[in-house]
């Protein structure tokens, strides 16, 4: 039986799939190939510890792809993008990629990213070893449940976007930087996600505690510096 951990590849350059199989066969990987968005759905199972997706495929493109997948599976996911292409690493990011690899990217870059997905995947929320809901005023995170909820309500947060909000309403008052929470929460190293990705999943996650007003001013922007959460 073959242990492997499995990565299903999406991209319809013959070329660069034969590149990225070689690389993660050598890590140790299982690949799996498809040259569209339709058959790369067809081939995700529950087996798969990662994909890894192009932004500009045939027929349904990455997004789709990404949106599709978000529906039923919580797999992580590498968007694969050009390096003009900010504002396609933005879009993906927002539809649940959790991270993604520009073109062209040296093999130990995106090994290292998968490695990275993988693992923090794998990894309990931010907020461990505590079990019990933190209560610092609003909103309240239940750690088990990985809710965050505001008066009962509980806010439609991407499993990223959750992690980074427990890990502020965690440390109260306390000031991080994109590279702290880079570290902190996507449990990697800056420079291998761009601190582009921390200011997006903040401006989502205010986007959310925006609509219950008692909450609207409970992650401050400290200029120059960083984040930190001022408990209602």
């Amino acid at each position: 039986m073959d242990t492997r951990p499995i990565a299903l590849l999406i991209d319809d350059d013959d070329g660069l799939r034969a590149f990225v199989r070689i690389r993660l066969e050598a890590e140790g990987f299982q690949v799996i190939e498809a040259a569209s968005g339709e058959a790369g759905l067809e081939q995700l199972t529950p087996q798969v510890s990662v994909v890894l997706v192009d932004v500009g495929l045939p027929g349904i493109d990455g997004f789709t792809v990404v949106r599709t997948m978000r529906r039923s599976s919580s797999v992580p996911i590498l968007m694969m993008t050009a390096a003009a292409d900010e504002g396609d690493r933005v879009l993906g990011l927002e539809l649940g990629a959790d991270d993604y690899i520009v073109k062209p990217f040296l093999p130990r870059e995106m090994t290292a990213r998968v490695r990275a997905a993988i693992r923090r995947s794998n990894l309990a929320s931010p907020v461990e070893p505590t079990s019990v809901p933190l209560d610092h005023g609003m909103p309240v995170i239940d750690p088990q449940a990985r809710e965050a909820l505001i008066d009962g309500v509980v806010l439609s947060l991407t499993a990223r976007e959750f992690d980074l909000l427990a890990f502020l309403v965690a440390h109260p008052r306390q000031v991080f930087t994109r590279d702290q929470l880079l570290r902190h929460v996507w449990e990697t190293e800056p420079g291998w996600v761009g601190d582009g990705t921390v200011t997006e999943h903040i401006h989502r996650i205010r986007k959310q505690l925006d609509l219950h007003p008692a909450c609207a001013a409970s992650i401050t922007t400290i200029r120059g510096i960083g984040y930190r959460f001022e408990p209602s």
